[in-house]
């Protein structure tokens, strides 16, 4: 039997669900930021490029995308912002 109402269940299945459609909106706002940067004719480095897609903080993704639309090097969407959590892995 498939359940297709589960709001505020707290199932796996609705987890799953609300954690692909954040990854979805972040992959979007990633996508957007560099497409304003290529249509800007601005270079992309790779680790510019893996910083942005690899982010999933939505509010830093929108912060990013404001400034795209005027910085003059890709690398100044990340001066003055404070760095991404690290993962617990690494600490």
């Amino acid at each position: 039997m498939v359940i297709s109402y589960f709001p505020g269940r707290g199932t796996v299945f609705e987890e799953a669900y609300y954690d692909g459609e954040a990854k979805g909106k972040a992959a979007g706002k990633a996508e957007g930021v560099l497409r304003v940067l290529e249509v800007r004719g601005l270079a992309v480095s790779d680790d510019a490029r893996t910083r942005v897609s690899d982010c999933t903080d939505l509010d830093r993704l929108d912060g990013w995308l404001d400034r795209a639309g005027t910085v003059q090097r890709a690398e100044e969407l990340f001066e003055g912002m404070p760095d991404e959590p690290q993962d617990e892995q690494d600490s």
